[in-house]
């Protein structure tokens, strides 16, 4: 029996979300149905965590056990073979054997899309968020560093959570322009439910000026309905995992 961690990336737009569900194609199950077919071993793919419908990943991190004696290095080719176009197994290692892709993962780093002009993009219409509204980025950018340091974010989880712990740390926040593509990275030794999407839409309202509070007195707050609304999924790519 082996071990193996696999590096995916995938466009979430055509799927349920990560996890297998049995009237939707999930990402996990057509991952799994992948590896059988060049295995024919049912294994379960566990992942770091996971995704919702629609949202994306650059760097999502997986491990299953499986008795093949396939190289590892020749695993992303055997998969992506088998795999639809909207998902690609970028890498492969052998692990030891109590590697776990979600327990051991100490630390995610997110990155959030927003297309902020007048019209649409057709282009970026299932990459990104479109805001049409003119916002104020440097009052973004100041009040995102609040966030920065371990606090209390149960405010920024939706509900449907069985989370006991909601006490988090925040790393860094990236806030970069590109041609109209505003990018928002943050990382953090974990996230609560639907929290990276509450902290952008709360800082898009921010940068409207629907929201008059400090991201300080929102955070102390520890309530949902002071934080701005829930930014929508396909704008949102997990972009790494840390060991």
């Amino acid at each position: 029996m082996r071990n193996l961690k696999i590096t995916l990336q995938y466009n979430g737009e055509n799927y349920c979300g990560w996890q297998r569900q049995p009237n939707s194609p999930g990402i996990q199950g057509t991952v799994e149905n992948a590896i059988y077919e060049i295995t024919k071993e049912k294994v379960k793919v566990t992942a770091s965590g996971r995704t919702d419908a629609g949202v994306h990943a650059l760097g999502q991190v997986a491990n299953f056990k499986t008795e093949t004696n396939i190289p590892a290095s020749r695993i992303p080719d055997a998969l992506n073979a088998k795999l639809p176009k909207d998902i690609s197994v970028i890498s492969c290692e052998e692990v030891d054997m109590d590697f776990h892709a979600r327990y051991n993962a100490c630390g995610k780093t997110y990155r959030y899309l927003i297309y902020n002009r007048p019209y649409r993009s057709p282009l970026y219409k299932n990459l990104a968020y479109h805001v049409k509204y003119d916002l104020d980025w440097d009052k973004i950018r100041l009040e995102a560093k609040y966030l920065i340091g371990t606090h209390d974010f149960v405010g920024f989880m939706s509900s449907g959570s069985s989370v006991k712990d909601t006490v988090r740390t925040i790393y860094d926040i990236k806030i970069e322009e590109h041609e109209g593509i505003t990018s928002i990275e943050i990382s953090g030794n974990g996230f609560l439910y639907n929290m990276v999407r509450i902290i952008v839409g709360t800082l898009v309202d921010i940068g409207r000026g629907r929201i008059k509070h400090n991201m300080e007195e929102i955070i102390n707050s520890k309530s949902r309905s002071m934080c701005g609304h829930t930014a929508p999924a396909h704008g949102l790519f997990l972009k790494k995992v840390n060991y």
